[in-house]
């Protein structure tokens, strides 16, 4: 799965499940997230997954990877090319962390507070980092 095929996948399950608001945040934070997981999360062979979960009032992404380093939140140089993610993720979503996976690997997670009020939803995409 590529980080345009993650994308798409949360742009296709959210209209799937009537979300409207906040779309550009949360397929900017379904971006960040993957790209972190294929860059420092994906051991090779193992892949990752991406998963959303709706509720009345909230969508929350998941990104499980097979890696057991978590990411900090770095605030990089103004000359740094990379290390930005985590910063936007913090400031575009209403929270985030990270969770152990088991038996092996993290979650990294976004939740988003929404008006709309879709009913409980739960969709997942599994990526393959070669």
């Amino acid at each position: 799965m590529t980080v345009k095929e993650a994308r798409d996948f949360a742009t296709h399950t959210m209209r799937a499940w009537g979300v409207t608001a906040r779309v550009e945040d949360i397929r900017l934070c379904v971006s960040e997230l993957t790209t972190n997981a294929l860059a420092h999360g994906a051991v090779a062979g193992q892949g990752f997954v991406v998963k959303m979960k709706a509720a009345p009032g909230m969508l929350r992404i998941e990104v499980h990877d097979s890696s057991n380093c978590r990411p900090e939140l770095r605030e990089p140089e103004d000359t740094e090319t990379s290390g930005r993610g985590l910063l936007m993720i913090t400031v575009l979503s209403d929270d985030w962390g990270i969770e152990d996976r088991h038996p092996f690997g993290k979650i990294v997670w976004s939740v988003f507070k929404l008006d709309e009020s879709p009913v409980a939803f739960e969709s997942e995409s599994t990526g393959d980092p070669s």
